[in-house]
């Protein structure tokens, strides 16, 4: 395909999305456009932090572990297109309403805002499941239930 050109994938799938070829220097969904110096330290930053995270979890939060899982291997697909094309290749151009005029996007994009997502849906469950503090011994309690 040339640059900007559209395919459709099935001519059953036209409604929903096409392929179209375009590049993005900047990040998730084109924001921050010619920035890729700048976004080539921050995305090595985010991944080494992902890295980093990772090795000190504990084995049980399954979801958390999807979640950085996804959002590494965004990153890393983002990443070695940058390297290899000095820009990522974006194809993923949905065709429906209200997306119509959403911006063109690529699997490493998607993985990465489903990693944030999921991370997020994470920590909101989490948070709601943690037990209560117990009182420290000899605080909390007033009046005649102290005594006892």
């Amino acid at each position: 395909m040339s640059f900007g050109e559209s395919r459709e994938v099935a001519s059953w799938l036209a409604p929903l999305f096409s392929l179209t070829y375009v590049t993005n220097t900047g990040i998730v969904f084109g924001l921050f456009q010619g920035m890729g110096d700048v976004l080539l330290i921050v995305v090595l930053i985010a991944i080494s932090a992902i890295f980093l995270y990772y090795r000190h979890l504990p084995s049980g939060p399954i979801p958390l572990h999807i979640a950085l899982g996804l959002q590494l291997g965004g990153a890393l697909g983002n990443l070695v297109d940058r390297l290899v094309r000095g820009a990522v290749v974006d194809f993923i151009d949905l065709n429906f309403w209200p997306l119509h005029h959403w911006p063109i996007f690529n699997l490493a994009d998607a993985s990465i805002v489903a990693g944030v997502v999921l991370l997020l849906l994470v920590m909101l469950t989490e948070k709601d499941r943690q037990p209560a503090s117990a009182p420290e011994e000899g605080r909390g309690l007033e009046g005649p239930e102290a005594a006892e």
